[in-house]
C-alpha cells in the first residue's frame, strides 16, 4: 500500500462511512488539515464565517477577566497550597491557551486576505512574507497601488528597500482592479487581524505581570511569557513539576505546519524553549545544546516553585548565571597559539654526551694531525706538486716548520711570554752583525757547496746564497716585522 493509499484511509476512518463530520464537531483550526491539502478561501463569502474565535463566548469572558484582574492589586504575593486552585493562576493558563488559538486565528486571516487581495496583486505576497506585515500593507494600499510612493504609514510598516521592490512591482502587476464588496471584505479581515494581534500582545502583558508570583524562578529562566505557555500545555505547574528535562524540553513542538507553509523550516523535537530569548541569542549551532540545558534548569526550577520554596528568585537568578556562564564559555576563542621564537644565535656550543663511545667516534671522524698539516699552505710560497699528473696537489705543511701563518707572534718558548719589538729588533741585528747566516741557522742542507764551475775562468768561488740575501734583506727593509715608517726630506724648491 502507497502512502497515498494509507492517507485516504485514514481520512475515510477519521470522517466515517458517509464521509461526513459527526454531528456537533466542525474544522475550527487548521490542525486537522493534511500538510499536501490547501483550503482556498477566496470564494469565502466573509471572514466572519471562517475565523470565529473574535466573537466567541470564549474570548470575551478571558478578555473580561483580564481587564478585571488588571485594575485590582493582588493582596498576597505568596500561593498557599496547590497553585492551580488559584482563580487568577487558572485565568492565566486559560489566558495562555487562547494565545495559541489567537495565533491559529491570524494564519487563517493572513491566508484569506492572500486569496482574496492576489487578484489585485499576485506578487505582494512573495515581497512581503511576514503575516501582520502584509495584512498592514493591505490595509494601507487598497486598490491605489500608487500609494506606495513617498508613503508615511508604509515606512513605518516596510523597510525602504522592501517599499521601493513593492513599488516597482506594482507598476508592472497586471492584477485587476478589485470591487467594493471585496474591498469591504478585506477591510474586515485586516481589522480583526490587527486586533486580535492586539489582544494578544495583552495577555502577554498581563501574564507576564502575574508569573512572578505563580512561578518567579521558572519566570526569570525563559522569560514569563515562554514560563506561561510552558505551563499552560504541560497541564498545570505540579504537572510540570514531575516532568523529566526531556520531556519538558518538547512541549510546544509543532507536527503540522499551519496555512500551507512548507514543514522543512520546522526543526524536529524542539518546543517553547527552544524558542525563548536566551537560546535563541545563541548562534545556530549551539541552539539545541543549549536547549537542553536549558531545560534541565528549568525542570529544577519549576520543582522548587511547586514548593512554594525561594518565592523572590533566588533559585532561579543562580540558575541563570550558571546558564550565562556556560555559554560563554562556549563562545570563548580558542587560544592563541603562541609562535615560540628561534633560539638566539649568540650562544655556546652545546655540552655533548661523553664517555668512551663518543671518544671512539670522534677518533674515527675527526681530522688526524698528518690531515691537518696537508691542508695548511704558505703565504706566499710556490708549492710543489706531490705528482706530476695531478697539477695543484701539494702535501701543504706536512714534512715543513713554521706553522704557516703570515705574521706570527714572536713568543719565546721557555717563559712563553711575548717579546717586545725593541727586543726583536736587538735580536736581529746581533745575528746579522755576529757570523752572519750560517747552514745550522739557515736551516740549510749541509751538502751545498761554494765551488762552482764556470767556462770562462775554471773554478770560482761564490756565495750561492747572495742572492737570497739581497732579497732577505729587502724584505727585512720593507716587510719584516720591525719596519719602520721612513723619513724622506723635501727637496728645496728653486
Amino acid at each position: 500500500m502507497s502512502l497515498a493509499d494509507e492517507l485516504l484511509a485514514d481520512m475515510e476512518e477519521a470522517e466515517g462511512e458517509d464521509g461526513l463530520y459527526p454531528e456537533g464537531e466542525e474544522r475550527d483550526s487548521l490542525e486537522d488539515i493534511p500538510e499536501e491539502m490547501e483550503v482556498d478561501y477566496s470564494k469565502a463569502e466573509s471572514v466572519a464565517s471562517i475565523a470565529k474565535l473574535r466573537n466567541s463566548k470564549q474570548f470575551s469572558e478571558i478578555i473580561d477577566k483580564i481587564s478585571e484582574y488588571i485594575g485590582k492589586q493582588r493582596k498576597n504575593s505568596k500561593v498557599s497550597g496547590p497553585v492551580e486552585a488559584d482563580p487568577e493562576y487558572r485565568l492565566i493558563v486559560a489566558a495562555n491557551n487562547l494565545t495559541v488559538e489567537i495565533d491559529n486565528e491570524l494564519n487563517i486571516i493572513h491566508k484569506f486576505t492572500r486569496d482574496k487581495y492576489s487578484k489585485r496583486f499576485p506578487g505582494l505576497e512573495s515581497l512581503v512574507p511576514d503575516s501582520l506585515d502584509y495584512i498592514r500593507t493591505v490595509k494601507e494600499l487598497g486598490n491605489n497601488l500608487e500609494k506606495c510612493k513617498n508613503n508615511e504609514t508604509l515606512q513605518q510598516i516596510l523597510t525602504n528597500a522592501t517599499i521601493m521592490v513593492v513599488s516597482v512591482t506594482a507598476s508592472t502587476t497586471q492584477g485587476s482592479l478589485l470591487s467594493e464588496e471585496e474591498l469591504k471584505q478585506l477591510e474586515e479581515a485586516c481589522d480583526m487581524a490587527l486586533e486580535l494581534n492586539q489582544s494578544k500582545h495583552r495577555i502577554y502583558e498581563y501574564v507576564e505581570s502575574r508569573m512572578s508570583f505563580i512561578a518567579p524562578n521558572l519566570s526569570i529562566i525563559v522569560g514569563a511569557s515562554t514560563a506561561a505557555k510552558i505551563i499552560g500545555i504541560a497541564g498545570g505547574l505540579t504537572n510540570l513539576s514531575k516532568m523529566p528535562a526531556c520531556n519538558l524540553m518538547l512541549l510546544g513542538a509543532q507536527r503540522r505546519t499551519l496555512s500551507g507553509f512548507s514543514s522543512t523550516s520546522l526543526l524536529p523535537h524542539t518546543g517553547f524553549i527552544y524558542y525563548c530569548d536566551v537560546v535563541q541569542s545563541l548562534p545556530p549551532d549551539l541552539r539545541r545544546t543549549a536547549a537542553r540545558l536549558v531545560a534541565a534548569k528549568c525542570a529544577l526550577a519549576a520543582r522548587v516553585d511547586g514548593f512554594h520554596k525561594s518565592s523572590d528568585g533566588k533559585f532561579g537568578y543562580d540558575l541563570k548565571e550558571e546558564i550565562v556562564r556556560k555559554f560563554d564559555k562556549w563562545q570563548e576563542p580558542p587560544p592563541v597559539k603562541q609562535v615560540k621564537p628561534l633560539p638566539a644565535p649568540l650562544h655556546g656550543q652545546k655540552k655533548k654526551r661523553g664517555g668512551r663511545r663518543y671518544r671512539k667516534m670522534k677518533e674515527r671522524l675527526g681530522l688526524t694531525e698528518i690531515r691537518k698539516h696537508a691542508n695548511r699552505m704558505t703565504f706566499a710560497e710556490i708549492e710543489d706538486d706531490a705528482y706530476q699528473e695531478d697539477l695543484g696537489f701539494s702535501l701543504g705543511q706536512l714534512g715543513k716548520s713554521g706553522s704557516g701563518r703570515v705574521r706570527q707572534a714572536q713568543v719565546n718558548v721557555a717563559t712563553k711570554a711575548r717579546i717586545s719589538k725593541s727586543l726583536q729588533r736587538t735580536l736581529q741585528k746581533q745575528s746579522m752583525t755576529y757570523g752572519g747566516k750560517s747552514t745550522v741557522r739557515d736551516r740549510s742542507s749541509g751538502t751545498s757547496s761554494s765551488v762552482v764551475f764556470t767556462p770562462l775562468q775554471g773554478l770560482e768561488i761564490v756565495n750561492p746564497q747572495a742572492a737570497e740575501k739581497k732579497v732577505a734583506e729587502a724584505n727585512q727593509k720593507y716587510f719584516s716585522n720591525m719596519a719602520e715608517f721612513r723619513k724622506v726630506k723635501k727637496e728645496a724648491k728653486m
